[in-house]
């Protein structure tokens, strides 16, 4: 009887970590690193604006200024499209802002290589060098103008977004690109399915950045979409766009829960 007892506490801490392993909670983020940062896109941030991710304007896109061009060990061949980070100045009096305050972006863009400079001076982004490029205004919260490059902290950080994930359709019959923004808890996407009233749920392909393609003719269906994150977490959209839904149009579907 005993033994019977003991069996069923352990098929039970079994299952108890296997639904702990199948059902991921809410995106916590990473540990704080060294990286180092400059800035770029001018005092207004327009030079910002489009960019590796394919956000397009960032100001209509929710993005605002509070973003950055990541190097090359960061981007990851644009899987951290939409990655939120939390930087601060690192320990140098001269350049850092006073009481080392902290800024929140959102992964925008690339910042390549530059492998006529060294990676000390000038080639900045150059591989495997951890770097942000960030947008003027949001250096200027951390650092000295004058700095132009300084020694940061950073850490992977939930994204907090307004509304919904939103899913812009372009393309034409035969080829559906769909670019999916404001997207919250981990930010960045992995993986993307859609479903139209008469199929069944089929991959996408990561064309470029945060655009993702379908070569199925879907027009005349309502579509569902599913977006997966690197946190695992999966967030399923049934009928975000009606049947009429048209090309250059935005539909919002169901965010990730921070």
């Amino acid at each position: 009887m005993a033994s019977l007892h003991l069996l069923c506490i352990a098929s039970l801490a079994s299952l108890l970590i296997l639904a702990n392993a199948r059902i991921p909670g809410p995106y916590t983020g990473g540990p704080w690193q060294d990286a180092h940062a400059t800035f770029y896109g001018g005092s207004d941030a327009s030079g910002t604006m489009g960019g590796a991710c394919g956000y397009g304007n960032l100001y209509s896109q929710g993005y605002g200024v509070n973003t950055a061009a990541l190097s090359t060990a960061l981007f990851n061949n644009g899987l951290s499209c939409g990655a939120c980070f939390e930087i601060r100045c690192g320990d140098d009096p001269r350049w850092c802002t006073a009481g080392k305050p902290s800024i929140l972006v959102t992964a925008t863009n690339f910042c390549p290589p530059n492998f006529a400079q060294p990676s000390d001076n000038g080639g900045w982004c150059n591989p495997p060098r951890t770097h942000f490029d960030l947008a003027m205004p949001m250096f200027l919260k951390i650092a000295e103008y004058k700095a132009g490059i300084v020694p940061v902290s950073y850490r992977r950080v939930p994204c907090r977004k307004r509304g919904g994930i939103r899913f812009t359709i372009n393309g034409h019959k035969y080829f559906n690109l769909v670019l999916i923004t404001n997207v919250a808890g981990a930010g960045d996407i992995v993986s993307v399915s859609v479903k139209g009233t008469n199929t069944g749920w089929m991959p996408m392909s990561r064309n470029w950045g945060q655009n993702w393609q379908s070569n199925s003719v879907l027009v005349g269906q309502a579509l569902s979409f599913r977006v997966r994150g690197s946190d695992r977490r999966s967030s399923t959209t049934y009928n975000v766009a009606p049947a009429n839904w048209q090309f250059g149009q935005t539909y919002s579907g169901k965010n990730f829960h921070v």
